[in-house]
Order: structure tokens, then sequence, then C-alpha cells
């Protein structure tokens, strides 16, 4: 009885071992890890059965730079497991090319006209009734993000230092999870690999594999129409008429039905929920839960009822699983990009999951911005609530934004000459002056924009049965049209073409603006000293302050220039009732051009004396960041003159780049009354080179600006791109220029002299051989971005 017992407890013991060395997971795809060789075996029952798989980064390097952060998405891909032999290939179908036809052999033209990827070839190890086993050990531990190839400098995946990583294994009935701790060893090039890992020599992350049930058929596509704001998918369809455009384009977006879709206010079959990072902070979690909602009310006005929630991400969750739309709170060394990505369905649209990526750090720069702008560390503890107040309601409209984007919208850029019409634009705080103090209470805006509402009712609007659907999108469009809403997306941001386009920009216009953000500034340099930074805080840090405000105008600055050779458009479609475009008024040209100007007149460029006195170098301990502080020509001091060299390269870059010439020459060669680039360069001439030379400070900063304009229309005179008729005009310029600073050598003395007699020699070297002519344009202004980004 007693060897009976033992042998009893044998069996158990054996089976307890065995149960806790191979663990089972049930789902959408059944598989086992066994820890004793730590091996992933995938049970596979269905081939030829289309699925989604997804891969994204579970843990990320932490540098804005290289773009690797926790949760990043990197890949989505239709795929199916196809039998060849004694291997199951897993092969990604290509949606870009299709034949939407009945005829089976007119499908099949198609599918073997274009190339599909075979992405791994898994060895059958057995099978089951019809179920495959595989070792898929390997394939999960590919490096499928291209980390290696995004890490700066040598570095390749390193298996023996590479494993799966139990915690981040699960299985549901629609999806199945699949992690891995990937190693990456190699050499860095530059310093950003080695400030975010404990060694550089050794790059360690968590990569993450998602298998996804695709939805069924009954979700309904949604025409593209570039004037509701949508970003699409498109495709070639060979099925298609030849009367007909072989490009389909179809929105992006969730799939959002009223339970009565007859009712003008419906609630939703299923409401689209957005959960909330457990990992960010209060009060900014709160923040973005209440901004992040505002969506809502768009989605209210185009008849749902409570369509759309935010809630913090449930306890335990995984904020990778498919089955959460999501807004991740993540971490880098530096400031950076914050992100509104999507799973999206390639065959339709559709949109799976909404996956926000906010950068932790972005707040503190706008706390440091409110800070230059109302110095608050005085005596009123009020003051410095006010400034973090302005932070988070920045927070509140990011977080709508990002939102904005996984739910369809792409960026609106108009709306800020509209009146804040949407939260997709990217915001400048709208700072006003009461009283002669400066007002940061109505900095962001605090409710879904218009537009957003508009965007909305076309991409998510359900209409009654028997309803013409494509005439009731009309009537939304052109009904806002006739309200004076639109939507523009400008690409090309500071070169580009539209004037009213811009990104970080507000009012109306762009000049009268930046006129009104320039007093701003000079109220904000005047009131900035030792209130600005708390007590205890080096003096020195008083730089890093400073810079965002000095600069507190530079997006409004290329937004102005953007009205020199601007043409306003709009993405008119035939019968759309939208006018075309129109060259921008020379009027409207003329006070953009003098605004500019302003903006670099010693008095706008210089920095008072008392702030100067406050800023020694920096103390052991701190440093200066290139990507923060202004390009120092003095040392490890502050460098004033180098601050406004900056600021004219940036002025002078965006009116001289080619493409903007071009268009000033073309424009005036069809409308003699618009402004030529013959007369613009003459005007820039007579404001800097020919102005009266003054003294001291106010002096040497003009002579700053003469020589970027100098240098930039140098480089326009060589500029590959230009035309020649660009190029023989700034070619023109440098020989007025020769024969004015020839002139005004002769009767000058001291520094003048010196500052004449090097333009003469710079413009001859250029003249002997343009092309090792000096071209020096280093010094830029430290970044202002990012704030967000698609």
């Amino acid at each position: 009885m007693k060897t009976k017992s033992l042998l009893i407890l044998f069996i158990a013991i054996i089976i307890g071992i065995s149960e806790a060395t191979a663990r089972e997971y049930s789902g959408f795809f059944n598989f086992t890890y066994n820890e004793d060789d730590g091996k992933v075996e995938l049970a596979i029952k269905q081939l030829d059965t289309e699925f989604l798989y997804v891969t994204s980064l579970a843990s990320g390097v932490g540098s804005n730079d290289l773009g690797l952060d926790r949760g990043k998405l990197t890949g989505t891909h239709v795929v199916k497991f196809v039998k060849a032999g004694n291997k199951l290939l897993l092969t990604e179908v290509n949606y870009d090319y299709r034949a939407s036809s009945s005829n089976l052999d007119e499908v099949k033209a198609v599918d073997d006209a274009f190339a599909t990827s075979v992405l791994w070839g898994f060895t059958i190890s057995k099978e089951e009734n019809g179920t495959y086993y595989v070792d898929a050990t390997d394939f999960l531990l590919e490096d499928r993000g291209r980390v290696a190839a995004t890490l700066q400098g040598s570095y390749k995946l390193e298996k023996s230092r590479s494993a799966i990583y139990q915690d981040g294994l699960r299985s549901f009935p629609k999806n199945s999870e699949f992690e891995a701790i990937l190693t990456f060893t190699g050499k860095p090039t530059g310093r950003l690999v080695g400030t975010v890992t404990p060694s550089a020599d050794a790059v360690t992350i968590r990569q993450h594999h998602s298998f996804i049930e695709l939805p069924d058929d009954n979700y309904k596509r949604r025409e593209f129409d570039p004037r509701a704001g949508y970003g699409g998918i498109s495709y070639m369809d060979y099925a298609t008429p030849i009367d007909e455009p072989i490009m389909k384009r179809f929105i992006r977006r969730h799939r959002l039905e009223k339970k009565d879709p007859n009712a003008a206010i419906s609630e939703p079959v299923e409401p689209i929920i957005y959960y909330v990072d457990r990992g960010a902070p209060e009060p900014i979690k709160s923040a973005l839960i209440e901004g992040a909602s505002w969506w809502n009310q768009a989605f209210e006005a185009a008849g749902f009822k409570n369509g759309f929630i935010v809630k913090e991400m449930p306890e335990g969750a995984d904020m990778l699983d498919v089955r959460y739309n999501v807004i991740q709170w993540v971490h880098r060394s530096t400031r950076g990009w914050s992100y509104g990505s999507s799973v999206t369905d390639p065959r339709t649209g559709e949109i799976l999951k909404g996956h926000v990526s906010l950068g932790s750090l972005r707040i503190r720069q706008d706390f440091m911005i409110a800070q230059g702008l109302i110095s608050p560390y005085g005596t009123d503890a009020k003051e410095v609530e006010r400034a973090k107040e302005m932070a988070l309601a920045r927070i509140r409209q990011l977080g709508a934004h990002e939102v904005g984007h996984t739910i369809g919208l792409s960026h609106a850029y108009s709306s800020s000459s509209e009146g804040r019409t949407s939260v997709m634009d990217y915001p400048q705080p709208l700072v006003k002056v009461t009283d002669g103090e400066i007002d940061l209470s109505e900095a962001y805006d605090d409710k879904i924009g218009e537009w957003d509402k508009v965007s909305i009712a076309y991409g998510y609007s359900q209409f009654p049965e028997g309803t013409d659907e494509k005439a009731e999108l009309k009537k939304i469009l052109s009904k806002s049209m006739e309200n004076g809403l639109s939507f523009l997306s400008d690409a090309t941001s500071a070169n580009g073409v539209h004037p009213y386009t811009h990104q970080w920009d507000n009012g109306e216009n762009p000049y009268d603006e930046l006129l009104r953000m320039m007093e701003i500034r000079k109220i904000a340099l005047s009131n900035f000293g030792e209130n600005t930074i708390p007590a205890g805080t080096p003096y020195a840090t008083l730089e890093n302050v400073l810079v965002p405000i000095y600069y507190f105008h530079r997006y409004q600055i290329t937004a102005s220039a953007k009205v020199l050779g601007g043409l306003n458009y709009r993405y008119a479609l035939k019968g759309g009732d939208q006018f075309i475009a129109k060259m921008v008024p020379a009027e409207e040209q003329k006070k953009a051009l003098d605004a500019l100007l302003a903006a670099l007149t010693p008095e706008a460029l210089a920095i008072p004396e008392n702030i100067l006195e406050l800023i020694p170098p920096q103390p052991m301990g701190y440093y200066r960041s290139q990507a923060e502080n202004v390009k120092s020509k003095t040392g490890t001091t502050f460098d004033p003159l180098s601050a406004a060299e900056a600021l004219a390269n940036m002025v002078f870059s965006t009116i001289t780049d080619s493409r903007r010439a071009q268009r000033m020459l073309e424009y005036h060669s069809r409308n003699a009354e618009l402004p030529g680039l013959n007369s613009v360069l003459d005007e820039i001439i007579s404001a800097t080179w020919k102005a009266e030379k003054l003294d001291g400070y106010y002096g040497e900063l003009q002579k700053v600006v003469d020589n970027s304009f100098l240098t930039y229309l140098a480089a326009l005179a060589t500029d590959k791109v230009a035309s020649t008729e660009v190029k023989a005009i700034a070619w023109l310029k440098l020989q007025d220029l020769l024969l004015y600073t020839t002139q005004k050598y002769a009767t000058s003395s001291g520094s003048i002299k010196a500052h004449y007699g090097y333009a003469m020699s710079r413009i001859t070297q250029f003249e002997k051989d343009p092309e090792k002519f000096e071209i020096t344009r280093e010094v830029m202004p430290p970044q202002g971005a990012p704030i967000g980004m698609e």
C-alpha cells in the first residue's frame, strides 16, 4: 500500500513538473510555451484563412531622435498560412492591387500580376486531426520592427541574449498576443544611444506580435473626399470600367452604428471607447480624459448619444491588446513628438484600434513657455498655478488632437485662420494682453471645434434606409463651406504655398498676428528676470526659458513669409461650389514683407541689458544643449548676437527659398501689380544694407542681419533647384551690393568700414568662383516643435 501511494505521489510530481514547464494558451490561436527550452509551439487549424498580423514595441529606447518608443506600431499585414510540402508559409496578401469582380479568372489575373511576400517559413513538426504544429520561436525573435537598422551605429540582433517574454503571452477569442526580449549588440555612431542605455554596446527592448481576427464583411466603406479632412486607404482596382478612375479611395474610420438607424439621435450598438494609460500621473491623467472626451460633442452632433467614451485603462490590461483603443503616456530622455496611430484593416479602411502615444516631456515645455511669458516666481503664488493651468490646457488639446488622428482625421491647418475651428491644427498659444498684462486664460481651446463636427458628420453619420448617402455627404460639406469653414493640410509647412495653413500660427492673417505677437514678446521680455525662475535655481538656466520667448514669434514669421508668392486655394472638386485658386493680393504681400522686416530691426532683435547681466555660463553639473539653447560663438557664455543671427537666418531662409522666388517671378509676370522677386529683394536691401548704421549693440545687430541676407542671396544665386531667371536676379542684386559697399567703404571708417570691406571681398570671391563661396547657415533657432504630429 505504501509503495502504491509513493508511486501515485511520484506520478503526481511528474505531472506537476510537466504542467509547470509547459503552459497552454487557448484562443484565436492555440499555442504552448515551454519553460524548459523557452520555445513557443503554435497550433494552426485553418489554412488559407486571412488574419491581421501587427507588430509593435512593448518597450522603447527612450530617444525622440531614434523614434523607438514604447507602444510604437511597426507594421500591419494581412496574412495567411499556406501549406507547401512540409512547411507552412506565412504569406502577406497584396491588397494594393485588386479586381473587384465576380469573374474568378479576372481576379486571378491581377493576383498573379503582382508579388506577394512570404514573411516566414515554418517547418511542420506534427499534424493531428487537421491541426499543424510549428515552432514559432525564431519567428517571434526576428527584428520585425527594424530596430537594428534604426539604431545609429553598427547593430545586429544577438539571439543568445534574446528570449520569449512569458508575461507578454496571451490568447483571447479574437486575438493572440506574443512578446519577445530582443538584444542588439554593436557600436553606436554618435552619442544618442549612449545617453539612454546603460551600455551602448547592448540595447535591449521588447517586441510585441499580435495575430488578430479580421472583422466581418458588414462594415460599409465611405468614399474619400479631400475636402472632408480624413486620411484614407487607396488601391488600384483593375475591374473598373475604363471611363472611371482606376484608383479607389476610402476614408479610415471606426465602425459605429446606431441601434436605431432611422432615429435622428440614437445610442450606438457599441460605443467607441478609449482608455488612458494608468501610468500617466495626476492631474495629467484627468486632463487627458477630459480633452479626449471632447470628441463626444462631435459624435452627438452627428446623431450618436454617448457614442464616444474615455476611461482609465483597466488594471492589468495590456496597452498593445487590439481590443483596447488607448492613450499611452510615453517617456523619453528629451521632449519629442506625440503620435496618433491606428491599426487599420487594409482591405476596407476600418480602424480596429486607435493607439495614441503622448510624449511626457512636452507638458514641461509648455510650462516653460508660460513661465517665460509671465515670470511667475514673485510674491503671488497664484502666478505659478496660472502657468501650470496653461500647460494642462495644452495637454487637454493635445489629447483631443492625437485621438482625432486615431479616429481617422488629418491635420486641419486652415482652422487657426478661421477662429480655432479644429483641434486638428497645430496650435500656438493664443496669448492676449489685458490691461497691459499678459493673459493666458484663452491660450488653448477648451472644446471641440466647429470643423471637427463637420468632419465627424461626414465620416460617421448614419442615414436612414433609402437615403441617397452621397447626396447627404455633399450637403454636409456644402453647408460647411457656406458657413465659411474649410479644410486644408499643408505638408510643406514653412516653405509651403498656402498663406493661411501654417503650423503653430494664429490669426485671421499672418502678418497682423506677427506684429501683435511681437508686442506680447516685448512685454514678456520687459518682465523677464529673477522672477522667471524659482528660488535655488542657477541664474544660467534663465537662458533655457529665454529661448522660447525670444523666438516666441518664430512660427508667425514663417507663416507671414508664405504670403509672399502665396497662392490661396482649396481642394476644389468640379461642381463643389468652391473657388479654386487665387494669387495673394499685392497689398497683403506688401504688409507681410513689412512685418517680416520689422522683426529684424535692432529694437526687435535686442535683448535688454538687464537680462544679459543675469545669464552667466552654466555652473558645474549643468550643460548647454544644442537642441534647446542658441549656438554660441563666444565659448561658454550666452551669445545674443548669434541669437539674433539665428532669427535673421530663419527669416531670410524662408523668403529666399527658390520655390517661393520662382512663384514671385512668375506671379509678377502674370500680374504686374504683384511684387516680383526683383522688387522684394530691393526692399530687403534698403531695409538692411542701405539702412543708416547705428553704434554699439544695435549697430552690431544690423551687421548680423546684413551678413545673413548676403549669405542667403548668394545661396539663391547658386541654388541648383532655382531657375536661370531667379539666379540671374539674385546675381544682379549681388552686383548692386558690390557697387554700394564699394562706395560706402571709401567714405567709412572703423568697424563700419570693415563691414563694407568684408562684404566686398565676399562678393568678389563669389564672382570668381561661386562653387567655393562659403555659405555658412548653421546658426538657426533651437527646435521649438514638437508639440504634436501624426
